[in-house]
């Protein structure tokens, strides 16, 4: 599932940061001129202009009967977080307070349905 920045360089989709002037790319394997950040975590530094399509993608699901985003997954897991804007149903289903009108949960993902991506830019 795929949540945040991404970007297109020398002809492969990066997870990325944009930033002033510049653009972090992500990878999960080593490549030439990465750096490891983390284990399983490679980044590169380019210049804006060289990197193509720069859009923000949102993964989007219904889960109990509600809307949700899924900003993460973890071995048959998905972590969802609650988009209908109602404090009392997400009490009402058990999500965890997360931050002030933000509200999250870990759904199985045999429980999740009417998944779709949302791509902007």
């Amino acid at each position: 599932m795929r949540d945040g920045y991404f970007t297109m360089w020398h002809g492969e989709e990066y997870a990325c940061a944009p930033g002033e002037g510049e653009v972090r790319l992500y990878s999960a394997d080593p490549r030439i001129g990465f750096t490891a950040a983390a284990p399983g975590r490679f980044v590169k530094v380019v210049p804006a202009w060289e990197v193509d399509q720069l859009k923000y993608v949102v993964t989007r699901c219904v889960w109990r009967d509600e809307p949700f985003l899924i900003i993460g997954e973890h071995d048959g897991w998905l972590r969802v977080e609650y988009t209908g804007g109602s404090a009392l149903t997400a009490e009402a289903l058990g999500l965890e307070y997360f931050d002030r009108g933000v509200y999250q949960a870990w759904a199985p993902v045999t429980e999740v349905g009417q998944v779709r991506e949302e791509v902007y830019g």
